[in-house]
Order: C-alpha cells, then structure tokens, then sequence
C-alpha cells in the first residue's frame, strides 16, 4: 500500500502539471471505488482551476475553483492498496483499471487502481471538516509530531507500539513498511506494549520515524507491487529496508536472523537481538 512518501512523492510529480491548470475534461469509468465516486462530479469539475494540490495523511487534496462562479471546492483522492496516479499524453490507450481521468488540454492525470480501494471524492466545503479528514492524527514531519506528544498518545496503552504507530487517528501516513523500519532503528521490539515506552525511548522513536520516511522520500519512496511515480518510474526505497520483507535473512547489523510475526492481520518484521 502506498504510504506517506508514496503519496507525498506523487503529489509533487503531479502538482507542475496541474497547478493553475484548468480541468478541460472529466471521464469516470468506474464508480464502484471504496467509496462511490459521486453522481455530478464531472459537472462540479469541469471548467475548474487547479490553485492548490496539498496532502493530508495519504490523501491528495486539489483545492479547485470555478472561473465563471468564484465557487470553490476539493477533490479528495486516495490510493488505496494499489493505485497510482499518472500524468500522460491526452490520448494514451486505456488499460483495464483505469478509472478516472482528469483532462487538461493536451494532457491528463489518471488514476490506475487494480483493486478499487482508492477513493475520488468531493467537498465542497471546508475540506478539513471532512469525515475522511477531521479525524487525522499529526503529521509526523511536522513539529506537533514529538517525543512529549508521543509519550501522552501512548499513555494507557496495552495496544503493541507497532499498532499505535499505524494508528492515522494518532499519526498519519506511517504505514506496515515504514513502522517496521523505524521501530528497528529505534531498537524498539514491535510487540511491546506502547503505555510501556518511556519518553526517552518515544523520542529515539520519533527522531527515527522522521529518518526513514525523509530517506524513504529522497529515494523515491518504495515501489513494491503496482506503486509507479507520476511519470512512471520507481522508487528504490525497498532496496535499503533492514527488516521489512527479510524474514529469514540475516539482520543487517547483527546478524541474527530477522523473524516475522502477524500483527494486526499484518507481517511485522523484527530482529529479536536488535530490538528489545
């Protein structure tokens, strides 16, 4: 699934293409996405200007406005476990599980989701107020994202740290790959109870949750499965993981072998020397 780099790459492949673009054309091939792609939205669309493309969580914004009207509104893209989102010449073959495009003269940005657990959405609103979005943690490249706010939001706890640190409504955008990896290089193991975690340790955890995911963004994220950047290249993140998908190797520092487990439906990878 992509997770905050991912996203956060995706957004700045597309935002030069986009920004201050009108939206020329809108074709919805398929409403059958996690949620309904709603009725009306190639109308609320068309004709709109592209003044804004920002990211909450994993979800891309596009704060668009209407030239004739003044009125103003956001799409809300997500994803899900298997899109990604591709500038491409206006007249580019369709392949099957191309569901969506937004059309910008000679060019257009489409969605391509194997799975259709992504989401096109709109909000004419305040986008913040957003049942999707109201209820996101901290953004964990920000300041709020530190070891005090941490220690409080792991207070009482029983729940795995691993779990707490996926948890979007605490944090947002730390998916399975990434929450593996910093919980290695903090030296935390993944099943321990996150009300046990002591300030000291929450603030090694946080210094190396942003570590991965800014290493994890200069590499261009990790392109596993069907992730492709905007112009269809790859990231090469996976090629530095030191425990993520290396079950039965040896740990990268130590040696030991690293292990995997389930963990809330989720293979978590650890080393059992490394991480205590």
């Amino acid at each position: 699934m992509p997770e905050l780099p991912e996203v956060e790459i995706t957004r700045r492949g597309i935002a030069p293409h986009l920004l201050n673009q009108t939206i020329t054309g809108v074709i919805v091939r398929d409403r059958r996405m996690r949620w309904p792609v709603p009725h009306g939205l190639e109308r609320e669309l068309s004709g709109s200007t592209v003044r804004g493309i920002s990211r909450r969580g994993k979800y891309l914004l596009l704060d668009c406005v209407q030239a004739k009207t003044g009125q103003s509104g956001w799409l809300i893209l997500h994803l899900g476990m298997s899109g990604s989102l591709r500038i491409l010449p206006r007249d580019t073959p369709v392949r099957k599980h191309d569901h969506f495009d937004l059309e910008f003269g000679d060019k257009l940005l489409r969605l391509h989701d194997p799975r259709r657990f992504g989401a096109v959405l709109w909000e004419s609103g305040d986008v913040t107020a957003h049942p999707l979005i109201a209820g996101l943690g901290v953004e964990p490249l920000e300041e709020q994202f530190n070891a005090k706010f941490l220690h409080a939001a792991m207070h009482g706890r029983s729940a795995a740290i691993k779990l707490a640190l996926m948890d979007h409504k605490m944090v947002v955008g730390v998916g399975n790959i990434y929450a593996n990896e910093s919980l290695f290089h903090a030296r935390i193991n993944p099943a321990t109870r996150a009300g046990r975690v002591s300030l000291a340790r929450c603030a090694r955890l946080v210094d190396t949750v942003r570590e991965t995911l800014e290493k994890a963004l200069k590499a261009g994220g990790s392109s596993l499965r069907d992730f492709v950047h905007s112009d269809g290249s790859s990231g090469y993140f996976q090629q530095e993981y030191f425990v993520y998908g290396r079950d039965g190797l040896p740990c990268r520092v130590c040696a030991t072998t690293i292990r995997v487990k389930r963990m809330g439906q989720r293979s978590t990878f650890y080393c059992p020397t490394c991480q205590k």
